[in-house]
């Protein structure tokens, strides 16, 4: 009887792969962080200038990823809820951002956002800018993890309550909002990791001003060039443990709110 199962030869496959892929690089990446001593790693990431990338870095992140908990979410329920003329070319365009090489982003919001914007709003070198281009690189992220689970939610539930006089905010709270908090929360988690790592779309609307615009992806690659490769690995490091934490946090929540799903079943 097929059970679903892949065994130990699948196991250890799974387990070669992923560390090949993730675990050896994030292993050599944190080594050579401490290569010089643990002191140089913590003067490194103390420093003015990394303090304050990380700062911005993360600030404009949960900015970013909060406005799409919210622009995601919407989305997709217009996307699964209604039905508009060209509903199918905005299913499409929402993907744009994952196929779109992210420089490109960054020019295209340059040219409307820039110094010339034909529209008069002149974002470059700011920190909304960061936030634009953020949003637009990170905003499938809760859009796709949000569709499926509200394909799949039981509308008989919200039928029920509102024929008890439940308002459309009241069932959307009490009813819906507690079946894609979990997806919500996924989302929501992959946009801010993605946007603490970001650097193509923010290269040129950025700025890279240190202290007021300079993220740390662009920090990282100034690091580099001048040399210093081991500040550079430090403020990596930095950065993957800020998304782990993020990460494995917003999971966790995810999955008690799930259990107690269940348990009220």
């Amino acid at each position: 009887m097929f059970t679903g199962a892949v065994g130990p030869l699948g196991i250890g496959i799974a387990t070669l792969w992923l560390s090949l892929i993730v675990l050896l690089p994030l292993a050599a990446l944190a080594f050579h962080s401490v290569s010089d001593g643990l002191g140089t790693f913590v003067d490194a990431i103390t420093a003015p200038a990394a303090l304050a990338t990380l700062r911005i870095t993360v600030v404009v992140s949960l900015v970013v990823a909060a406005i799409n908990a919210v622009m995601g979410t919407v989305i997709a329920w217009v996307l699964v809820r209604d039905e508009f003329p060209g509903k199918k070319f905005v299913n499409a365009l929402i993907d744009l951002p994952f196929a779109l090489p992210t420089i490109v982003a960054s020019i295209v919001l340059l040219s409307l956002y820039g110094p010339q914007s034909p529209i008069g709003v002149q974002l470059n070198a700011t920190e909304p800018g960061l936030v634009v281009a953020l949003a637009f690189v990170t905003l499938p992220f809760v859009v796709r993890s949000v569709q499926p689970v509200l394909i799949e939610a039981d509308r008989e539930v919200e039928e029920a309550a509102a024929s008890l006089g439940a308002g459309n905010f009241t069932i959307f709270r009490t009813v819906v909002l507690p079946v894609l908090a979990p997806a919500v929360l996924g989302g929501t988690g992959l946009a801010f990791a993605r946007a603490i790592g970001e650097y193509g779309s923010i290269v040129l609307i950025g700025g890279n001003i240190p202290y007021k615009t300079q993220v740390a992806s662009q920090y990282i690659q100034q690091q580099i060039e001048i040399d210093r490769p081991v500040n550079a690995a430090a403020v990596s490091v930095s950065l993957l443990v800020i998304a782990f934490v993020v990460l494995f946090v917003l999971r966790l929540v995810a999955n008690r709110g799930l259990r107690r799903e269940e348990d009220d079943r």
